[in-house]
């Protein structure tokens, strides 16, 4: 499927960086551990960072009940974005300095979940987006945790991909020029060796979901 572009959601600026494919929106999303949520509080826009999980085409977000950007949340407009970064364009001109990325911009009117199946497998696809393997290996949310907990639900309906993965893109004069280095610093992520918590009793091996986890593709 393809993504569905609106008015607000189209990519103008480096459109030719535009993806239309659904599945590269989910791809993005899905490698990623934190998105910024964007919400109108007391009419000045607040961008929070918040760990989130996908299912399907929606997008969950959660956090306390006590959060005011999450009270303000529901039934309103938001925004929320997630961006890799995969390395730095370094060019024979310091104005054609850029970086790789991919980003993801998703519109959209917060849902709250109050119903109480859609708000446990909201938490588990949360949990398993950040920690896989957690879900069934850690103890489950209480009742009392639950009440403390807001969930929000963004329908990924309208939403703006945009790529760029490419070297410098200099002017020919520099080029010929010859005078400075051009290429790309390609960053990668790794997880470091797990560290147990100091007060482990009994000491317990590494559980494999935690040892066998491999860098984000």
């Amino acid at each position: 499927m393809t993504l569905s572009p609106t008015e607000r959601s189209t990519v103008r600026r480096g459109s030719h960086r535009a993806r239309t494919d659904r599945d590269a929106l989910h791809r993005l999303l899905d490698d990623a551990l934190i998105c910024h949520l964007g919400v109108v509080v007391d009419g000045a826009p607040r961008v929070l960072p918040t760990c989130f999980g996908r299912h399907g085409d929606t997008l969950y977000l959660h956090g306390s009940t006590g959060a005011r950007s999450l009270r303000e949340a529901p039934r309103t407009q938001v925004c929320a974005t997630v961006t890799h970064l995969d390395g730095i364009v370094y060019a024979r001109s310091l104005m054609h300095h850029s970086v790789n990325y991919r980003s993801a911009v998703v519109h959209g009117e917060a849902r709250q979940v109050t119903d109480e199946d859609e708000r446990l497998l909201a938490l588990r696809v949360i949990s398993e987006q950040l920690a896989p393997g957690s879900w069934q290996h850690a103890r489950q949310p209480d009742r009392r945790e639950l009440a403390k907990t807001a969930v929000l639900a963004l329908d990924l309906t309208e939403a703006a991909v945009k790529v760029r993965a490419t070297g410098p893109n200099d002017d020919p004069e520099d080029v010929s020029a010859g005078t400075a280095w051009a290429g790309v610093l390609p960053l990668r992520t790794a997880w470091g060796d797990p560290e147990p918590s100091p007060d482990l009793s009994p000491p317990l091996p590494v559980p494999p979901h935690v040892r066998d986890r491999k860098r984000p593709e």
